[in-house]
């Protein structure tokens, strides 16, 4: 796999273009340990794979994996808000929009419903074994869970407060392409938000505002990181059938055999 790997990465060409990028990261053992992916959005082909996501590794990772003329026509490039990504982002690919990533803005919002519901328990038991009430779909809801949901709603919790808050925001990112009515209603969201008084909302708001250009850009241009999500699912999967990696370059390795798009057939 190492041999033929090498032999694809040696056989692309600067003449390939790269025109929308996702960078995003996968731990490599249980929450410890990560890579750095910069992949394709429109095709989800892996371009490269590094170990780590710290300032070096992410900038190693832009410089090398792409030439200078390819991230000059890069368009878009996007990823959480995680700020060596950022950084990366800005000094690499000077002509590419910014944009944060929709899946992890919602996620964001999603760990402070949790924390607030986690604060809230503790003096409610209504509350109690309903942390997946607030995470899943209600059009996915069974009858027992809508009707369980719905009396938490009616007694006014905080959290079913902060789950409106979060469920307004999934409303504004499906107006994407970015339209005057949709910045309007992101505005008029992020002030009802800060009104609704909840601080774990509000830590949420302001972090938001700090990065309020990539996700506009976000729904200026419709970029997110769905096919690096899903690329993530596949990547699990080599993790599991692999049982785990000894090393962070086997890992690289397999993913790059399996998602790199590499031509490694011999050539007669």
């Amino acid at each position: 796999m190492h041999s033929a790997v090498h032999t694809g990465l040696s056989r692309r060409t600067p003449d390939e273009r790269y025109y929308y990028l996702s960078i995003d990261e996968k731990s490599v053992h249980r929450g410890h340990d990560y890579i750095s992916i910069l992949s394709d959005e429109q095709t989800g082909i892996v371009i490269d794979v590094i170990e780590g996501r710290n300032t070096d590794a992410v900038n190693e990772l832009c410089q090398t994996a792409l030439s200078e003329e390819q991230r000059s026509e890069v368009k878009t490039v996007c990823s959480d808000m995680w700020q060596p990504y950022i950084n990366g982002i800005k000094s690499w690919f000077p002509n590419a929009l910014h944009c944060h990533d929709p899946y992890h803005s919602v996620t964001y919002l999603n760990k402070a419903v949790d924390r607030v519901r986690r604060r809230e328990v503790r003096k409610n038991e209504d509350l109690r074994k309903t942390k997946w009430l607030f995470l899943k779909d209600t059009a996915n809801f069974t009858d027992e869970q809508y009707f369980k949901f719905q009396s938490i709603d009616n007694s006014n919790y905080e959290v079913s407060r902060a789950w409106r808050i979060k469920e307004n925001f999934r409303d504004i990112l499906t107006k994407s392409p970015l339209t005057v009515s949709a910045l309007s209603l992101f505005y008029m969201w992020k002030r009802n938000a800060k009104n609704a008084n909840i601080k774990e909302i509000t830590e949420v708001v302001e972090m938001f505002e700090r990065h309020e250009k990539g996700i506009l850009n976000a729904m200026k241009t419709g970029a997110s990181n769905a096919r690096a999500e899903r690329l993530n699912g596949s990547i699990q999967e080599l993790k599991t059938i692999g049982r785990g990696y000894r090393n962070t370059e086997n890992f690289r390795i397999a993913i790059l055999f399996f998602h790199g798009d590499l031509d490694m057939l011999p050539h007669k």
